[in-house]
């Protein structure tokens, strides 16, 4: 067992020498493992390829995407395909299929009233000079070719207010029997009136309106899917983000306007959304609402200090900078005072009432107290003379003159001296009774005129 146990601690010694010993080994051993695997797979890369080129098709020039340009004569010095209408008779319309996905919303400015979106453009046109067999050149029924060689649809979009700042796709798809297709993405940046009447609770809704900037409905012919119901359901299914804003529908309509003295035809995509409202309402409905509850809580403070006029006017400024931060928020020209405004409003309205109120009441207050300070002045005055006048007549002949015989020895004198004691001291009792009675009328005080004004206000 001994043998066994030195055994293995020297096996356990010998193995952590060899990870210490032979570790920046083993990391080159690694690093040499990895550029090894990706040799093999650039290997593997090369052997697939030289299969497929010793596999490869032989090819003939019929077959080729260059042979269909060659057969269609198109160049970038062949001015059939660039300067004009695809048309073979001036009289011939072109038709354009329009198709448009959203594919986020991006943001909504209710200051600047813009719609900024994320959008996808699908074109297909007839181009009278371009068709080809298809098997005369192998079953090739569509080729790519860049957009300066062939003539484009001059549409815009009506609203946009800033142009894309990306390039377009540079690529167009023809099709064997002239059919030309134009995919594109792009942000647009467009004006879009906002109705905040609602707000935070609104629901938008911004139009991207498609047509021809130079030709006239006659030469130009506009179609869509009108299939409202599909249109949304392949938008909702191409979006990607909603930010602040819910993708709701989709609706499309054409109309014919004459802007430049002549028709045309303008395709108007509708996108409603809806705004997220919770954020909203956490971090402004709910703080303005407790700002009127603090206003009603502080109805308990007393009236005599100038806390409670102090605490109502850092509520009223509160409100006050809620209501700016809302005027960052909604547009100045709205046509009709939102619902929110309003609120802010009713409850800054509320606050400064209950301000006034407050200010009334100390003044009412403030108004018997000084009433009752003139009282005081007036009934301390009287109570000095009453005691000058009862010091005055308790002056009494002194002792001496009392005990002392009179030389004429006289009685009448004494009496007369006896009554006039009994009569100042029946004064002082009565002037004792007057002032126990003023004292107990100013403990029992009910409160003045005003101040039961004040308390009828308070509790309206």
């Amino acid at each position: 067992m001994r043998a066994q146990k030195e055994s293995a601690e020297t096996l356990t010694n010998l193995t952590a020498m060899m990870l210490l010993g032979f570790f920046p080994l083993l990391l080159f051993t690694d690093a040499f493992a990895e550029r090894l695997q990706q040799n093999r797979e650039h290997k593997n890369f090369v052997e697939i390829f030289e299969q497929i080129r010793e596999n490869e098709v032989p090819a003939q020039e019929e077959c080729s995407f260059q042979a269909v340009l060659n057969y269609l004569n198109m160049t970038k010095n062949n001015e059939k395909y660039t300067l004009t209408r695809p048309v073979k008779h001036h009289r011939h319309s072109t038709w354009i299929f329009l198709e448009m996905k959203v594919y986020a919303i991006l943001d909504v400015r209710e200051t600047e009233q813009s719609f900024i979106s994320y959008i996808w453009i699908y074109l297909r046109w007839d181009n009278e000079h371009i068709w080809w067999d298809p098997e005369q050149f192998c079953g090739l029924d569509h080729i790519l070719v860049p957009t300066q060689l062939l003539w484009i649809p001059d549409l815009t979009i009506e609203e946009m207010t800033e142009q894309d700042k990306a390039s377009p796709s540079p690529y167009l798809n023809i099709r064997s029997h002239g059919w030309v297709e134009f995919r594109n993405d792009q942000v647009v940046i467009s004006f879009c009136k906002m109705k905040v009447y609602r707000f935070p609770f609104d629901i938008q809704s911004c139009n991207i309106s498609f047509m021809s900037i130079m030709h006239p409905s006659e030469e130009i012919t506009l179609f869509y899917n009108s299939n409202d119901t599909e249109i949304t359901k392949w938008s909702r299914e191409a979006m990607q983000t909603q930010l602040e804003w819910l993708f709701v529908s989709m609706t499309v309509t054409n109309e014919t306007v004459n802007q430049f003295g002549f028709n045309q035809t303008m395709i108007i995509y509708t996108i409603n959304m809806k705004r997220r409202a919770v954020l909203y309402i956490a971090n402004f409905l709910l703080p303005v609402f407790f700002f009127l509850c603090l206003d009603f809580g502080s109805f308990l403070m007393s009236d005599t200090g100038g806390e409670k006029v102090g605490f109502k006017i850092t509520l009223l400024l509160s409100v006050t900078v809620m209501q700016l931060i809302l005027n960052d928020i909604l547009p100045c020209s709205s046509d009709r005072i939102p619902l929110t405004v309003a609120y802010c409003i009713g409850i800054f309205f509320l606050i400064l009432v209950s301000l006034l109120e407050t200010i009334l009441v100390i003044h009412l207050i403030g108004k018997d107290e000084q009433e009752e300070e003139k009282q005081r002045e007036n009934d301390s005055q009287e109570e000095k003379g009453c005691f000058t006048v009862v010091k005055k007549q308790s002056r009494l002949p002194s002792l001496e003159n009392m005990s002392a015989p009179n030389k004429e020895g006289s009685t009448s004198r004494n009496a007369d001296v006896f009554h006039a004691i009994e009569k100042i001291s029946d004064e002082l009792g009565e002037s004792r009774k007057k002032i126990t009675l003023l004292c107990s009328r100013s403990q029992d005080k009910k409160p003045g005129y005003w101040t039961g004004v004040a308390q009828k206000i308070n509790k309206t």
